[in-house]
């Protein structure tokens, strides 16, 4: 009798499963389990986190010393590099270039308050200078595989980025351009003993002729590159453009007439102005039915959701706020899948995008 006893005892054991083994196995059923505890504990996810709790952020400034503007975000094991590097466009390469009229340059001065004008927004979009690009490095996550083009997700990331920064006007268009003085008219006047002219008062006609010409713009390059992948990749990329673009500094340009191109300097630079901290809080909805319908039973929203998480849920919604003027402001809002989340959900959870927008602004400092 004492060999079927020992049979038993090693089938027993053999079905009995560790934790990570349990929830690569049964991922819904072990979530599941853990936010709704059968003893009375409060709800918790696989990652230790409680449901509306985000990861720490961690930012790192100039981290790259041959960008412009540069930096490093990391939360959790989501880590992205964020470099900057602006090129000259002279305007005699864009097609069909219209130059800004005095009129305009004065309503974006007095417009200009919450970034950027509308018609600055349209000069950034319509010549393309601000142009984002993403990648997902191999070995960053498991899916990532090398020599394959860039994947839905890494094309989908820079679209959303590219979107997002004409929406906030986080740049302007004014910062971007390059100018020229031309010189005054030779007036008719007398001259020295020395042969020179003297200087004499031009007419109303030449001083609009020396107008300030638009003769370039910086188009700002801003690559990004996934280190490490754990879900999540929007904020943590949107975090380093801001980043990034926050830590630009742009050589000073000037048009140098006798060579006709534009030279920039090596020592004197110039800080781009970025207006505004504008920034992005994703959460995910976890149904307690893994193939129910939304609205059966009972869902939780789950912040700054892991690659786990994000692969177990069908509805996702963003919502970037911007809280640097004392009062939160809204600059965006995505849903994705699903219809869990309704108007009073989404007005509940601008809170939770508040205090997200704190911890940010902490790790920038």
């Amino acid at each position: 009798m004492a060999e079927p006893e020992s049979t038993t005892a090693t089938t027993s054991a053999s079905l009995t499963f560790s934790r990570p083994v349990f929830a690569k196995l049964s991922p819904h059923p072990y979530l599941l389990r853990n936010l709704s505890p059968a003893d009375g504990q409060p709800a918790t996810r696989t990652n230790g986190r409680t449901p509306r709790e985000a990861r720490p952020v961690q930012i790192n400034v100039s981290s790259l010393s041959h960008a412009h503007g540069s930096a490093l975000v990391r939360t959790g094991d989501t880590t992205v590099i964020c470099g900057v590097r602006g090129e000259i466009l002279p305007v005699g390469q864009i097609p069909q270039f219209r130059p800004p009229s005095s009129q305009q340059q004065q309503q974006e001065q007095e417009q200009e308050q919450d970034g950027s004008s509308a018609a600055g927004r349209r000069e950034l979009k319509e010549y393309d200078l601000l142009v984002p690009n993403i990648e997902l490095a191999t070995g960053s996550a498991p899916q990532f595989l090398p020599g394959v083009p860039p994947t839905p997700l890494a094309q989908t990331l820079s679209t959303r980025v590219y979107s997002l920064l004409h929406a906030t006007g986080l740049v302007r268009a004014e910062d971007l351009r390059v100018w020229y003085m031309p010189p005054a008219a030779a007036a008719e006047g007398e001259q020295d003993q020395g042969g020179r002219m003297e200087g004499v008062e031009g007419s109303g006609e030449d001083e609009e002729a020396r107008e300030q010409q638009l003769v370039a713009y910086w188009v700002l390059y801003i690559d990004l590159l996934f280190i490490s992948f754990d879900g999540n990749p929007f904020d943590a990329a949107w975090a380093a453009v801001v980043a990034a673009l926050k830590d630009t500094k742009l050589p000073a340009a000037r048009w140098d007439p006798d060579r006709e191109m534009v030279v920039c300097s090596r020592t004197e630079t110039k800080k781009l102005d970025v207006r505004g901290l504008p920034v992005a809080c994703s959460a995910a909805v976890f149904l307690e039915k893994e193939h129910g319908e939304p609205g059966e039973g009972r869902h939780w929203l789950l912040l700054d959701p892991d690659r786990l998480e994000e692969s177990l849920c069908k509805e996702v919604i963003t919502m970037v706020v911007d809280c640097s003027d004392g009062e939160a402001k809204v600059k965006s809002l995505e849903k994705q899948g699903g219809t869990v989340l309704g108007r009073e959900l989404i007005r509940a959870f601008a809170g939770v995008a508040e205090g997200r927008w704190r911890e940010v602004k902490e790790a920038m400092r």
